[in-house]
């Protein structure tokens, strides 16, 4: 029973502002378990690559929000834009009094997505959502309800991005019964043996055992995976899925919620493909740390559906789209597709370079700026170990690192890429100490 009362509980809050600690253990009373937190350090304000916490350190950011911060915390062109349009109105409901900024990102969005096809894009809130309207897209335009998705994927927390993941732990302990008719393939991984053909093989073997290609809507795989460890797929194994999405009358979609938008040196981590999507999801850096996602397509697969039968009461919030508006002109105007492939050639020659001082790094990889290292022990087990002490190392020295991979043993680097270069070799010499131990 609480003995306090509102005025007492009130002041107690007050004084716990100040502590991380403290503001902890209120969010463990306050909040369920099951939203994992990476750093229990409480952020009061951010800048660019920079990040302070309430009892005022420094943290050099090299996870930007999960890679929704590809142009940096409170970039000042893209704070004069929410600016702007809180002056205007903050919602009205898209569905209900549409407003031109959503029209000509749409725009946007369709003349700079690969392809010179017809296209159209409809928004929506996060990564998730945009998968799940994908898969929606996708059936109603093939009649069809299967779908193939990969190993190590991930394409949400929902019950669908949940069934199109390929990693049980933590995505899908506790929650199934999973949506029907998804079945996952492995992945082509080279570093644990398994080859492209390995990959088509059991593609191959699921048309024979599990679902007839004609029953098949779509194929949905991540030009590098993200959660997953930082793969890239190869260019040979794209081809091949185009090819069997056209023989068949699969769709292919392109999960670009975490490849897009200059992370990987080009706009989209699909031009570096010389195959076309017929679907894309885009999220993350879409709109700067602002709520917004999206499905691009062809234009006759996009108008399948039935007016009301895609939407959302948040779908296109004006404050985001103004927001994304002005991440495609930082993009432009800072040359962010180039800085990122220049950014990622740093970071992955000081990488190589330790591999030798570091025998645990077992592989350096990735697209662009978009780059991991994965830890295995002399026997090639994963060292999910190794990668948490590389972790704290650099946190207790004031640099930020994020984890990935199916066995946790992946360090992921998703810095901004508009960081200062003084910044990034700062958290660069962290970085090379914490490997280092």
């Amino acid at each position: 029973m609480n003995t306090h009362s509102p005025s007492e509980t009130a002041q107690a809050a007050a004084l716990d502002r100040s502590s991380n600690a403290a503001i902890d253990a209120r969010r463990v009373a306050a909040t369920p378990r099951g939203v994992g937190i990476g750093f229990p350090i409480y952020a009061q304000r951010a800048l660019n690559a920079e990040l302070w916490d309430v009892e005022g350190r420094r943290y050099i950011d090299f996870a930007a929000g999960i890679a929704v911060l590809n142009t940096g915390h409170r970039h000042p062109k893209i704070v004069q834009a929410i600016a702007r349009q809180l002056d205007c109105f903050t919602h009205t409901a898209y569905q209900v009094v549409p407003y031109e900024c959503t029209v000509a990102l749409a725009e946007q969005i369709n003349a700079r997505t690969p392809g010179s096809h017809a296209k159209k894009t409809a928004f929506f809130t996060t990564g998730a959502e945009a998968v799940e309207n994908a898969i929606k897209i996708a059936r109603a335009a093939t009649r069809r309800s299967g779908v193939i998705a990969l190993g190590g994927g991930f394409h949400g927390r929902t019950y669908m991005g949940m069934a199109l993941t390929g990693k049980v732990a933590p995505y899908k302990l506790g929650f199934g019964p999973f949506p029907a008719s998804v079945y996952h393939v492995p992945a082509p991984m080279a570093l644990h043996g398994v080859s492209v053909q390995d990959a088509l093989d059991a593609i191959a073997q699921l048309f024979k055992a599990d679902i007839e290609p004609e029953q098949v809507a779509a194929i949905i795989v991540e030009p590098v995976q993200g959660e997953g460890g930082f793969y890239v797929m190869p260019v040979e194994f794209m081809r091949a899925l185009r090819a069997i999405c056209d023989r068949h009358g699969i769709l292919l979609i392109a999960d670009e919620v975490q490849t897009g938008f200059a992370r990987t040196g080009k706009l989209f981590a699909m031009e570096h493909y010389d195959v076309l999507p017929d679907l894309m999801t885009l999220a993350k850096s879409l709109a700067g740390g602002m709520p917004l996602s999206a499905v691009c397509g062809r234009a006759e697969i996009m108008d399948v559906p039935a007016p009301g039968g895609l939407g959302g009461t948040y779908a296109a919030n004006p404050l985001a789209v103004a927001s994304a508006l002005a991440v495609l002109e930082v993009i432009d105007e800072e040359q962010l597709c180039e800085r990122a492939a220049k950014l990622g050639q740093v970071l992955t020659g000081r990488l190589q370079a330790l591999q030798k001082k570091v025998p645990g790094m077992r592989e350096v990889r990735g697209l662009g700026a978009m780059v991991a290292v994965e830890f295995a022990q002399p026997d090639g087990t994963p060292d999910a170990d190794a990668v948490k002490q590389v972790q704290k190392r650099a946190q207790d020295a004031g640099l930020l690192l994020l984890t990935c991979g199916v066995y946790g043993n992946v360090i992921r680097f998703l810095f901004p890429l508009t960081i200062e270069d003084a910044v990034l070799e700062e958290g660069l010499a962290i970085l090379e100490k914490a490997l280092l131990g």
